[in-house]
């Protein structure tokens, strides 16, 4: 009998040490969740968890909306976007203007050659036609104004337009650089090669065919042209 005694009384002893440790749990379960949650008429015993994964859900939702104002789609570099017609069509403009700062072409009606230079370099030599007598050759620094395939050409006097074609007086190229607003003067090639060299021209400066395209092809508008006697 004494012992049945003993062991109620233990069993006794660990209901209410039981009870102790279930209370405290509950109290500091309690005074750790938030206001809210303890104010709550219902609340689930997954709650805690609940709250602190709320908590974890606002505070990544706060970082993405951060990311999404710091670096908003209109403000994105301007190196990204890309080049407009506009300004790619000035880039192969500003390409070709390089080409007057590194070349020019001299004439020397004395030899009636032109000569191509890179700076300080004569990288071409061509023969050439000069003006005749009363039809001389202007001389002076120039740059060439415009140029021009297979040109026709309008006689200076009897006004005859000759077309574009083999037997065109301009041949097959023309390099204008010189204009007085009516007549212009400048390189072009010629049917009649045989005549280069000589003074036969209206002042312009015929070449071969051959050597015209040539030229076309190594200067640009803008180049300089110096015609010396």
């Amino acid at each position: 009998m004494v012992r049945n005694d003993s062991l109620a009384r233990i069993v006794m002893l660990l209901c209410f040490g039981t009870a102790i440790l279930s209370l405290t749990l509950h109290w500091r379960i309690s005074t750790s969740m938030p206001k809210t949650v303890k104010d709550a008429s219902r609340v689930s015993t997954n709650e805690p968890f609940d709250s602190l994964a709320r908590q974890i859900r606002d505070f990544v939702s706060v970082g993405e909306d951060i990311k999404k104002e710091s670096f908003p789609k209109s403000k994105l570099p301007l190196k990204t976007q890309a080049a407009s017609p506009q300004q790619s069509q000035a880039k192969s403009v500003n390409n070709n203007n390089n080409v007057s700062f590194e070349k020019k072409v001299v004439v020397d009606l004395g030899d009636r050659r032109a000569y191509v230079y890179r700076q300080n370099t004569v990288i071409a030599s061509y023969p050439i036609g000069v003006g005749k007598k009363g039809w001389e050759t202007p001389t002076g620094t120039f740059e060439v104004l415009h140029m021009q395939h297979d040109p026709a050409w309008q006689h200076p006097i009897t006004g005859k337009i000759f077309p574009a074609g083999p037997n065109s007086p301009l041949g097959e190229r023309w390099i204008g650089f010189w204009s007085d607003g009516h007549n212009e003067i400048g390189f072009h090639g010629t049917p009649e090669s045989d005549l280069v060299g000589s003074p036969v021209s209206h002042g312009c400066l015929r070449m071969r065919n051959s050597d015209v395209r040539l030229l076309y092809e190594q200067i640009g508008v803008g180049v300089p042209v110096e015609v010396r006697k």
